[in-house]
């Protein structure tokens, strides 16, 4: 009896929170202009009943009066409430645009219900007529419900700060229901492509919600891959749903942008790892000043200096052992990206692949110093961050090239002329040029990478 009195309890206070809730959402104004219409068109259809009786019974100047003050009442509702009703009404669901689509089963549960009406019609059995009630009555009802499913339902996704290419990360999509009462069913959110267009790098891979409460928002963690550097924008996405019997798809546009600045990959290649050993020989050479205090003794790696080995050490672990010393404030470091994209006899297509291997080289070679907690400069086509730990400049220099266009060909840029006046910074130059055309003032304070050499290097490999 006390479990049965709880239940009845707590069935009680879960209605009378609806309730509330439903109050607080009431537009008191409207809710009273709404009844008082329905008074009003009550009042009228009364007097238009009165008046037809009247008529009948012969007396024309009673029904003629009764007529006129039910026209008279109508009308006032129409040029007064009715636009004041119109105003209060929340019309942004019932504006959804809206796209259908039969499915298999669909067509066929249409031929079922075709043959059902043709046997109804040559026979006039009623028993088909009401079989052949029930079956239309299914599709009806299967677009009321999967309109009322779509209905109130908000998306919004989220994609992590930083994103590298061909990295792996995790987006997250967000279902809220707004509606008061009702739950919705089976929805499925992908990104709105146009015909023949590629799939969208945003949103690969359609996400389903099986069911979404009233009230409430569902999220889901999504792996996305993003090939290509660059701003990816999707403006348009879709919530598909198929609920209840699978019979027609139904489909609501949903307009929101979402845009990913994507970094360039910084992950180690084969000839950042094979370049790195040149790039570190050349800065100890240029450091003037390095200091000599032993910080720690690790195990040798491959972009280590020989005149670092510790021999002794090295004897007793029966490995290559390295001196690490503390890091100096005065090595500095400056990257430049040089946007010569080439002559105008060079193709399209080969100087964009050149310009991006520029790029992703130059992404490497600034996440390696950021590693190393160096202190590092970037210059580049319209771009000079000024010098500072590599871990105040490292995102702000990925979000450059991430957009980073080269120069138009046959275009000369002033940039390598400009970084002449600063011998005193170690320059780590990535160019296109050919060898022999880099300024004579720049070689004793720089290590430069030309890509045409290490694509004939690549080339004889």
């Amino acid at each position: 009896m006390a479990r049965r009195w709880r239940f009845e309890t707590n069935l009680m206070s879960q209605q009378s929170s609806l309730l509330s809730q439903l109050w607080a959402k009431t537009d008191t104004p409207g809710v009273r202009a709404f009844f008082l219409s329905i008074l009003a068109l009550g009042v009228a259809l009364l007097l238009a009943v009165y008046s037809g009786a009247a008529a009948e019974l012969g007396n024309i100047g009673l029904a003629a009066s009764s007529a006129l003050l039910a026209l008279a009442i109508a009308g006032w509702v129409a040029v007064t409430m009715v636009p004041t009703l119109a105003k209060r009404t929340p019309l942004r669901w019932i504006g959804y645009r809206m796209e259908y689509r039969i499915s298999g089963a669909g067509w066929m549960y249409i031929g079922a219900t075709l043959l059902v009406a043709l046997a109804a019609l040559n026979t006039g059995n009623n028993l088909l007529f009401l079989i052949l009630a029930c079956l239309i009555s299914v599709i009806l009802m299967s677009g009321i419900l999967s309109s009322i499913s779509l209905a109130g339902v908000e998306l919004r996704i989220e994609l992590p700060e930083h994103i590298f290419a061909e990295q792996t990360v995790r987006a997250s999509v967000e279902l809220h229901n707004e509606k008061l009462l009702l739950p919705s069913f089976a929805l499925r959110v992908e990104a709105a492509m146009a015909k023949g267009a590629p799939a969208a790098a945003v949103l690969e891979t359609p996400v389903f919600f099986p069911f979404l409460p009233r009230q409430e928002r569902v999220k889901q963690s999504v792996p996305v891959t993003f090939l290509r550097r660059g701003l990816h924008v999707q403006d348009t996405f879709r919530i598909v749903t198929r609920f209840p019997f699978g019979f027609l798809q139904k489909t609501r546009r949903v307009a929101l942008k979402s845009e990913a600045l994507v970094y360039p990959s910084v992950e180690t290649s084969n000839e950042l790892a094979e370049m790195f050993p040149g790039i570190e020989g050349s800065l100890e050479s240029h450091s003037k000043g390095r200091g000599q205090d032993l910080h720690a003794l690790r195990e040798y790696l491959p972009t280590d200096s020989a005149r670092h080995v510790h021999w002794k050490a090295s004897a007793r672990m029966g490995s290559l052992m390295v001196r690490e010393f503390a890091r100096e404030d005065d090595r500095r470091v400056l990257l430049v990206l040089d946007p010569y994209a080439g002559v105008e006899s060079d193709s399209a297509e080969r100087a964009e692949e050149r310009f991006e291997r520029a790029v992703n080289l130059c992404a490497g070679i600034a996440w390696h110093f950021y590693e190393r907690n160096a202190q590092l400069e970037f210059r580049g086509a319209g771009i000079e961050r000024l010098l500072a730990p590599a871990e105040e400049n490292i995102f702000a220099i990925l979000r450059y090239l991430a957009v980073a266009q080269a120069e138009k060909p046959g275009t000369e840029s002033p940039l390598l002329q400009e970084l002449a006046a600063s011998p005193e910074l170690f320059k780590l130059i990535v160019t296109s040029r050919p060898r022999g055309t880099i300024p004579s003032d720049l070689w004793h304070s720089s290590y430069v990478v030309f890509l045409e050499t290490l694509e004939e290097l690549r080339g004889r490999s």
